[in-house]
This record gives C-alpha cells, sequence and structure tokens, in this order.
C-alpha cells in the first residue's frame, strides 16, 4: 500500500511538472497579454505600468513601472509603506488623467492582494494627505468639497477587515505627512482624487459604452489582473501543439524562466511560440547564451548559465541573484541616472555608468569594472556589495568607505555616481548612508560636521529616503539592507573625517 501511495505520488509531480513547463508558462503569459492589449486599446491615452516583477512579462508596451507588494495588502498586515511610495505613480496619473497598472496572480483569485487592497490603501492615504495640505496652506474656497477621501476597496473584502483597515487610515496617513513626501507637488497635480477600478477577464466591458476617463469625477487608477480566474489547469489544444495554462504564470521567474528576461521573451516572443513545446527549451537556451555573449563582449556582468532541476544557476553559484535583478528590467531604465536634486549625488545601475560622461567620479557597488579607464584610478572606488540574502553584513563592511570616499569627493564639489548591479537597492542605500551622514536636514553638504551631534532616528532616515525615492523612481531598497544602513548609522563610533 505504501509502495502504491509513492507511485501515485511520484506521477502526480511527474504530471504537475509537466503541466509547468516552460512553453506552458510563456504560452500562457502570451494569451494573457493579448487581453491586456484590448484593454489598454480601449483608453490608448493612459500610460501602461507594470507592477514589478510578474507584471512586467505580459506586454512589450510598457511606459513605466511600479511597486506595490502583496504582502502590504494581506489579512491582518495591513500596511502603508513609505519604503515604497510610488509617488511616480500619482504624478503621473494626475499629468495624464489616469493610469493602467498590470499584474497578475496564480492563486485562483480575480486580483492579487496587492490589487485587491495595498493600491487602494495607498490611493486613500494620498488622497487624505492632500485634502489636509489643502486644509493648511491652501484658500478655503479653492478647496474641493467633494474630494473623496474614502476608503474603497472591492466587494471581495469582507466589512469586518475593510473596518480595520479604515482604523488604520489616519496613522498612515500622518506617517506620510511626517516623511518629508511632496504633497505639494502630488496636490498642485491631481485636479481629482484618485481611485482605483478593477479590470479582469471576468469583466464585462460594453464596447459601444466604454466611457470617457475624463468624463469621471475621480482620477482613475485602473489595475488590470492579467490572468484568468480559473485555479485548475486548462489544457488547450491548437492544429500544432497541445499546451496547459498557468494563471500568474509570470511570477516567481527564477524558477521556470531558465535566464530568460521580459525583454528577451517579447524580443523573440513568435519564435518561441511557434518553435513549441519540444524545442521551447533549446531555444530559451539559445537566446539567453546569445544575450549572455553580447553582454560580455561590452563588459558587462554575464556569468556562464546551467541548468539544473529545472531551475537555472550560474556558473559561479552566488552571483545568480545579481544577474537576475540586471537582466529582470533590461529597457532604457538600466541606463538611467537619476540625480537626486542639488546634492551632486546620482544613482543608477553600472549600465549607466559604463554609458555616462556626466559625473566626475563613480562609488561602484558592483563586482564588477566599469571601464579600463576608472579602474586603479583616485575617482573610481568599487566596493564588491553583495544582497542580504547571500551575507547579511556585506553592505555594513563596506558603508564607511564609501561615505569617506563621497566625503573626499563632494568636499571638491564633485559630481559623484553611485551604482550597482541594476540601479534600485544597494546603490540606493548606499547613498542614503551618504545623505544621512553628510548632509544637514536641509539637504545642503556639511561635510558630515553636525553627524555626531544627533542620533539618526529611523523616522529621520525614512525622510532621507522618501528624498531619494522622490528622484530615484525605481528604488527598491530591500529591508536587509536598509537594516544595515540603519545599524551603521546608528552605531557608537564612526571613523573621524578622512
Amino acid at each position: 500500500m505504501e509502495e502504491e501511495r509513492q507511485s501515485i505520488y511520484r506521477v502526480a509531480r511527474t504530471i504537475k511538472k509537466k503541466d509547468n513547463s516552460l512553453y506552458n508558462a510563456l504560452r500562457s503569459i502570451y494569451e494573457d497579454s493579448i487581453f491586456v492589449g484590448e484593454i489598454s486599446q480601449l483608453w490608448p491615452e493612459l500610460p501602461l505600468i507594470a507592477n514589478l516583477r510578474c507584471g512586467l512579462w505580459y506586454s512589450s508596451n510598457f511606459h513605466y513601472t511600479c511597486y506595490f507588494k502583496s504582502t502590504d495588502g494581506h489579512n491582518n498586515n495591513w500596511s502603508f509603506n513609505t519604503s515604497r511610495l510610488n509617488l511616480h505613480v500619482a504624478l503621473l496619473a494626475g499629468q495624464k488623467g489616469g493610469c493602467m497598472i498590470v499584474d497578475s496572480t496564480r492563486k485562483g483569485k480575480r486580483f492579487p492582494d496587492s490589487m485587491s487592497k495595498t493600491i487602494p490603501i495607498w490611493t486613500c492615504v494620498l488622497n487624505r494627505a492632500i485634502m489636509n495640505y489643502r486644509k493648511r496652506y491652501e484658500a478655503t474656497e479653492n478647496i474641493s468639497s467633494n474630494w473623496d477621501c474614502s476608503l474603497h476597496l472591492p466587494l471581495w473584502v469582507s466589512k469586518t477587515e475593510k473596518a480595520s483597515i479604515e482604523d488604520r487610515l489616519e496613522r498612515w496617513t500622518e506617517q506620510l505627512e511626517a516623511s518629508g513626501a511632496d504633497i505639494a507637488s502630488l496636490s498642485s497635480s491631481l485636479r481629482k482624487p484618485l481611485r482605483v477600478l478593477w479590470i479582469s477577464q471576468r469583466t464585462v466591458i460594453w464596447l459601444n459604452e466604454v466611457p470617457d476617463y475624463d468624463s469621471w469625477d475621480f482620477t482613475p487608477i485602473i489595475l488590470l489582473s492579467a490572468s484568468s480566474t480559473n485555479s485548475n489547469f486548462q489544457h488547450k489544444t491548437n492544429s500544432e501543439f497541445s499546451w496547459t495554462y498557468i494563471a500568474g504564470a509570470g511570477d516567481d521567474e527564477e524558477s521556470w524562466s531558465r535566464g530568460l528576461s521580459p525583454k528577451l521573451f517579447w524580443n523573440n516572443v513568435y519564435d518561441l511560440i511557434s518553435f513549441g513545446p519540444e524545442l521551447c527549451n533549446q531555444k530559451v537556451a539559445d537566446i539567453v547564451e546569445k544575450d549572455r555573449v553580447y553582454r560580455a563582449q561590452r563588459g558587462h556582468h554575464a556569468p556562464q548559465i546551467s541548468l539544473r532541476s529545472n531551475a537555472y544557476v550560474s556558473m559561479e553559484e552566488k552571483d545568480v541573484t545579481f544577474d537576475i535583478a540586471s537582466n529582470l528590467n533590461s529597457s532604457d531604465e538600466n541606463h538611467t541616472i537619476f540625480w537626486l536634486a542639488s546634492t551632486n549625488i546620482a544613482v543608477g545601475s553600472y549600465k549607466s555608468a559604463a554609458n555616462g560622461t556626466d559625473y566626475d567620479c563613480i562609488l561602484n557597488c558592483d563586482r564588477e569594472i566599469i571601464n579600463d579607464s576608472f579602474e586603479n584610478s583616485d575617482s573610481h572606488l568599487c566596493l564588491p556589495v553583495v544582497d542580504s540574502k547571500m551575507d547579511r553584513f556585506s553592505l555594513s563592511r563596506h558603508l564607511q568607505s564609501a561615505v569617506n570616499f563621497a566625503k573626499l569627493n563632494l568636499r571638491e564639489r564633485k559630481k559623484l555616481l553611485v551604482c550597482c548591479s541594476n540601479g534600485e537597492d544597494i546603490s540606493i542605500c548606499v547613498s542614503l548612508a551618504i545623505l544621512a551622514s553628510l548632509f544637514s536636514d536641509e539637504g545642503e553638504f556639511d561635510d558630515g560636521k553636525n553627524y555626531s551631534k544627533k542620533c539618526i532616528t529611523k523616522d529621520e532616515m525614512r525622510k532621507r529616503l522618501v528624498f531619494i525615492c522622490k528622484y530615484a523612481v525605481n528604488a527598491r531598497p530591500s529591508r536587509g539592507n536598509l537594516r544595515q544602513v540603519f545599524n551603521f548609522l546608528t552605531s557608537e563610533y564612526v571613523s573621524p573625517h578622512p
């Protein structure tokens, strides 16, 4: 009997593994992308935004990205996270009259929790902060009496859960206001309050009655869930191939994509779909290897990739995460430098550093030499920082060297670029340490003279992070790296000026 159970278990695992094949994932993404394209054409003037990371797979025509986490909307774990304010989304919606955000879920739900709760909470808190700002600083007659500050959640969220969330709105609004976020810019950009609308593949839309988004009395944030709501595998057959649909196939790409990035997928989508299940794996391997060689020839980090247990693993085992991160959104954003107001500090990826000339010196927090001209130069410091998941203290060990290097160069009014593999995490955290250590509360460089006279609190660090995120809109600092920055800033001993 036990042997029969094990045999049944092995057969079930084999079937599940076959259903979760690479071709099934890519074909499912392609089919869902057709739906995304159809809906986006209903309001073509509205910018299309991908919610990282899963949403990025579902279109080749995204204008921007954002980062709203489902965990911030989980029951009894609701949060308004000032480390992920996504204010560029609100400003963009104000400028364009609205926007569309794409994501998906593989849990059999119509929408991920990021769309059911995280983004509705975000819109409500921003609306409340804008109303408070207008009451404080604008003429009374300019304050709209119908500015909607209520919480709008989908019908499938229970009244009990909604009430629990509403009890926290005032505290979250106070946290936003205390964070130093630019509420004034939001207020001037938005003519109407933000409000979410939900569209999934089950939504019925009468094409002859599609409303003009400008006719609504709110600024729409249209949440588009790309995946089908059927939680069971759907076997489909066409004239050439049989395949199995996977809901939310774009999620957790490390487990299935074999090194393929969204950009590589869309550059080769028709070949990948037409080659069919039998040849898909080899085709993907060829595409990934060709891209690796292309990047290696241009001096970019490009470790060899091998396959193991339906996953991809770098020959340099610990380098996998960085290659995934740098390949995740291989778009023009990877070549963008974000200047942090008038601080003479910019953040970006090592790709942006290799292509740019607008800076005088580079603080490189990646393992790769950017170009030969900077190697062994006083204007280039390379700190091989690794992610906190690999080494919980890697960043903290290098922060003092980073601050010292920044101090020497900023003292001479040089323009400093802080870069890392993707320009989203480690470079953001290093810039945060520099701003907290060397700049006043007003954002002026003070050579670190006032640093030892005060204790950096989490609120003060959060204000500086919000300041960075205002300019570096792709910032996604991890909790582990932020914790290392805070521990560094609050340590009892800080080395003297270099």
